[in-house]
């Protein structure tokens, strides 16, 4: 049996990084961490919680109050062997994943208080290895000394369009530019903040799937994780 590691994959918003995650993992064995659903769903909190004013200011002394209420996890599905993700014990996956989440996730998830709650509860999930986790500084700051770093990358015009499709097969509203223009915020944001901010970790391999099928990533992922076990 091959010696259990933990797979860091970082990247830009809507790059695909869950999807490819989630196969890898399934194809491994691993447990997989959508580390992004985690801050989407302290988002979800705030904005029920009335974090938000009407002008889309943050109230982060409230929402920091508030913290120790929030408890995030996940479940796994029976029927689809995928893990769903939970605040409280409702399955807010569909919930996470509306445009206004994606445009009120960003600022909540540069609020240091919010990243070391989450940072603390991602570490805690590694801790026996095993693990395919995704999202924007897992090789960085939540697993630094991770086997396998991968940062994904692809144009904000790709992913946009990525989203867009995604939404639709969903019957979820949305429009193109708006998620274009989001996509370019978060990008802004993400690798802006203060704590933590999205960068290519020093050891991390880079992936440019821009032009690539899902089969090809699944293809790629595979032969650099088999690189490292040495199988």
């Amino acid at each position: 049996m091959s010696r259990k590691i933990i797979i860091a994959i970082d990247g830009h918003s809507s790059c695909g990084k869950s999807t490819m995650a989630k196969q890898l993992a399934r194809d491994i064995g691993y447990i997989y961490v959508d580390s992004g659903a985690m801050y989407r769903a302290v988002t979800l909190y705030a904005l029920r919680a009335g974090c938000f004013d009407a002008d889309d200011h943050l109230d982060a002394a409230r929402l920091e109050s508030l913290m120790p209420e929030v408890r995030v996890g996940f479940r796994l599905n029976a029927a689809t062997r995928l893990p769903e993700t939970m605040l409280g014990e409702e399955c807010v996956e569909q919930a996470i994943r509306t445009l206004e989440v994606s445009a009120h996730v960003s600022p909540i998830a540069a609020l240091p208080f919010v990243r070391i709650a989450m940072t603390r509860l991602q570490q805690q999930m590694g801790e026996q290895k095993g693990i395919v986790m995704d999202g924007r500084d897992i090789g960085t700051a939540v697993f630094p000394h991770a086997e396998l770093k991968i940062f994904v990358t692809a144009s904000a015009e790709v992913r946009a369009r990525r989203r867009y499709d995604e939404l639709q097969a969903k019957g979820m509203p949305a429009a193109y530019d708006d998620i274009l223009r989001n996509v370019q915020e978060r990008d802004y944001i993400d690798s802006h903040r203060a704590m933590n901010p999205l960068r290519q970790a020093e050891d991390a391999i880079v992936l440019d799937n821009s032009a690539l099928t899902r089969e090809q990533q699944s293809a790629w992922l595979l032969a650099q994780y088999h690189k490292v076990v040495g199988d």
